[in-house]
């Protein structure tokens, strides 16, 4: 029975026959006249609680049907414990009649007759107690003598009676101690175990939403998630609760609790959802977003690079078309010193050889990025002269060109012989055309055995201009 204390009248298939009452010594239904009373007792209208079990129970006071209601006045379980039943038996149904009515008597008290909205206003249930009419009347006469053997007898019956009755209670307790006996009372749940599962294993009354139900605590709010560990009631029995000190108000007030509870634990979840789908949604919009501006970043990058590659291009051609415009100006420039005689006092710097590495020649070997002379693939030890008479300006090592000689020449250019294996001559010395400055080989940075020559306008790196160029304006032909 909930804390609101009503009780479901069981559904019957056919009509039941009111019990009729248990006769015991001091009960309504017998009249013992006492000698010198001045008034008897008229015969007792029936007992409105034999009333309310016939409508519940058809008078059964022991029934179980299994529905979560018990004993003759259909007590729930919640109800029977909350009003002290307990300190009489687990369940209704295991107390005796009298102690079903001491429990009713305070229910009644608690909330009324509507405790048993169908059968409790028939029976002649009220709110200040049962309505039996116990009305007494004058003495018509004086009591007729009771004679000893009637009393004795009288006293011998309502013995056996008040005999009877403790035996049936002993019996009902030691039943009631058998069945929990018999059935585990709690258990422990072990790794794929669910509410279903345990329920029906243990038969336990109510199936799994009970189980639940009492064990609403240790569960918590979500029936398909049980722990390994947990400890869960199967029958249902706890500690009495003490009587309630306001009745009704009180049960009532504890359901609201628990349906406020209730109501603000799905109200909390309801917001829990919400902000997670907004979330979720904030989440997939930033997504979105993040998307579309790494796609615009990736397409500004490929026109980016699509703009510099069209510029690289463009600058590779126009370099090229320049690179053709100068070897045509230099052609242009060797056929017309060609067409010249050749002037007397000039050579080449090494006999029966044309160069490989043309000058400017581009490369990423050179620091300038292109080739600064020309080079004569020679074996080392080739002897190299002076393509004219000149005065020997410096002559050693220099870093990348290896040994080196430089020499100045009457014109006011200069020549340069690089990669030298030894050197003739030394600086301030004047040399004549076609005498040896040194031998040819491959110190400092080359590749191979040649000779590097290069024409400067000055003495140092850098003030190269085309070499061949010279020599065919001087007359030599190579």
């Amino acid at each position: 029975m909930p804390p609101r204390g009503r009780h479901r009248r069981p559904e019957r298939t056919g009509s039941f026959t009111r019990a009729s009452l248990r006769v015991t010594a001091g009960g309504a239904g017998v009249a013992l006249p006492l000698i010198g009373a001045q008034l008897v007792h008229a015969a007792p209208a029936a007992d409105p609680w034999q009333k309310v079990a016939a409508c519940e129970s058809g008078g059964n006071w022991e029934i179980n049907t299994g529905n979560g209601y018990f004993g003759g006045l259909q007590f729930a379980q919640g109800t029977w414990e909350a009003y002290g039943g307990t300190a009489y038996a687990p369940r209704a149904d295991l107390a005796t009649k009298a102690q079903q009515i001491a429990v009713a008597e305070k229910v009644l008290k608690g909330q009324g007759p509507k405790a048993w909205p169908n059968c409790g206003p028939r029976a002649g249930l009220s709110a200040g107690g049962t309505q039996q009419q116990a009305a007494r009347v004058p003495a018509q006469s004086a009591p007729r003598p009771q004679s000893t053997q009637d009393a004795a007898k009288a006293k011998a019956k309502a013995g056996e009676a008040e005999r009877a009755e403790s035996a049936e209670k002993a019996e009902k307790a030691e039943r009631a101690k058998a069945e929990r006996a018999k059935k585990a009372t709690t258990y422990e749940v072990v790794g794929g175990d669910s509410l279903s599962s345990i329920a029906e294993e243990h038969e336990v009354k109510g199936g799994w939403p009970g189980l639940y139900e009492r064990n609403r605590k240790t569960v918590g709010g979500d029936p398909d998630l049980i722990l390994p560990g947990q400890r869960l009631h199967l029958d249902g029995t706890r500690p009495a609760s003490a009587p309630q000190r306001d009745g009704d108000a009180a049960a009532r007030k504890k359901a609201e609790s628990a349906e406020k509870a209730e109501q603000a634990e799905k109200s909390q979840k309801s917001q829990k959802a919400e902000e997670t789908a907004a979330a979720a949604a904030a989440k997939a919009q930033a997504e979105a977003k993040a998307k579309a501006k790494a796609k615009a970043e990736a397409e500004r990058t490929a026109q980016k690079a699509k703009e510099q590659k069209a510029e690289a291009r463009k600058a590779e051609e126009r370099k090229a078309r320049e690179k053709a415009q100068r070897e045509k100006a230099q052609q242009q420039k060797a056929k017309a010193q060609a067409r010249k005689p050749a002037s007397a006092g000039t050579t080449a710097p090494v006999s029966g050889v044309s160069p490989t590495t043309g000058y400017q020649a581009s490369g990423g070997s050179w620091s300038s990025g292109h080739h600064t002379g020309v080079d004569f693939p020679v074996p080392t030890g080739t002897t190299v002269k002076a393509v004219s008479a000149a005065k020997v300006v410096s002559a050693g090592w220099a870093d990348a060109y290896g040994y080196e000689v430089v020499l100045r020449h009457r014109d006011g250019r200069y020549s340069q012989y690089g990669h030298l294996s030894a050197i003739s001559v030394r600086a301030g010395q004047t040399v004549g055309t076609g005498q040896r400055v040194g031998r040819s080989g491959a110190t400092g940075n080359a590749t191979g055995p040649h000779l590097h020559f290069e024409v400067r306008t000055g003495p140092g790196y850098g003030t190269d201009i085309d070499p061949l160029g010279y020599l065919r304006a001087h007359g030599v032909r190579l």
